[in-house]
């Protein structure tokens, strides 16, 4: 398999979220795909296998395991997917179901895409799972924002909204990747989505990984989408809104991540970011 390299939501490859690319993955089964991210040892690898239809058909591995949808790696495959065959639109088949993504390319030279997510949702997040959240965590519930209800979201892969009330709260990360993994593998969390509203429309977030054998994602993707339908649903954005999320920054990969939030509860949430690749650490300088 030819294995692309990109950085997503950042033009700079030393910040934003590195992801696998696999963009013709025919033949290749869930041993070679698990043990190629294995290798890669980004968050995620995408493997894409192009159909007749000219949809895509993608799967989405950690170095660990796979999981149903990834938002950086999408936003990667796309761009390079552009740059080997032209901007437009594509219609990614992934196991959370029907995804678009859209690639155009700026003044500048940059190839920006926005995907669409599934429809997103929310659920409660029980008072148990809640205290042992924040338990493995170190955080406590007074450190907690009143305003921005805890809550497991979706929009492809399921993640807990935890806001902080600081800005120093959230920059203070040390929490127990053991305990967490455990608690996130049994109730099938990807990331918790760790943020701090700064404005009505600015978010700084970070997401822990550990189910996937990451620390910390510099760029969720999924995790934003999520967070979109989180405040659209719970009636905390004024729809149609845009909503600017930055992550990456406490931990020296800084990242943007524009989320697009429409009116209506059954449309998805918009994710834009631009991809560049990287260049393999073999390669001369």
């Amino acid at each position: 398999m030819e294995i692309l390299r990109y950085v997503a939501f950042s033009t700079d490859p030393a910040g934003g979220n590195p992801a696998g690319v696999v963009l013709d993955a025919a033949g290749a089964d869930d041993a070679a795909m698990l043990a190629a991210a294995a290798e890669v040892g980004y968050s995620e690898t995408a493997f894409v296998v192009p159909s007749a239809d000219g949809a895509l058909d993608v799967r989405y591995f950690s170095p660990l395991a796979e999981v149903p949808f990834c938002g950086h790696a999408t936003i990667a495959t796309a761009v390079a997917h552009a740059e080997r065959h032209g901007t437009g639109r594509l219609l990614l088949r992934t196991q959370a179901g029907p995804v678009t993504v859209s690639t155009e390319r700026t003044a500048d030279g940059t190839v920006m895409a926005t995907l669409v997510s599934v429809p997103p949702r929310t659920a409660p997040l029980p008072e148990a799972d809640l205290a042992e959240l924040l338990a493995a965590l170190r955080w406590s519930a007074e450190e907690l924002d009143p305003a921005l209800p805890p809550r497991v979201a979706f929009a492809g892969a399921w993640h807990p909204v935890i806001a902080a009330a600081t800005r120093e709260r959230l920059a203070d990360l040390d929490y127990d990747m053991d305990a967490l993994g455990a608690l996130m593998d049994r109730r099938g969390w990807t990331t918790v989505d760790l943020v701090w509203r700064e404005s009505p429309t600015v978010f700084h977030a970070r997401d822990p990984f550990p189910p996937g054998g990451v620390v910390e994602d510099p760029a969720t993707g999924a995790a934003a989408a999520a967070l979109g339908g989180y405040l659209r649903e719970l009636g905390l954005v004024a729809t149609p809104a845009t909503v600017t999320v930055h992550q990456g920054s406490d931990m020296g990969r800084p990242s943007t991540i524009t989320v697009t939030v429409p009116e209506g509860a059954d449309t998805g949430i918009g994710v834009t970011g631009a991809a560049v690749p990287i260049r393999p650490a073999t390669d001369p300088a």
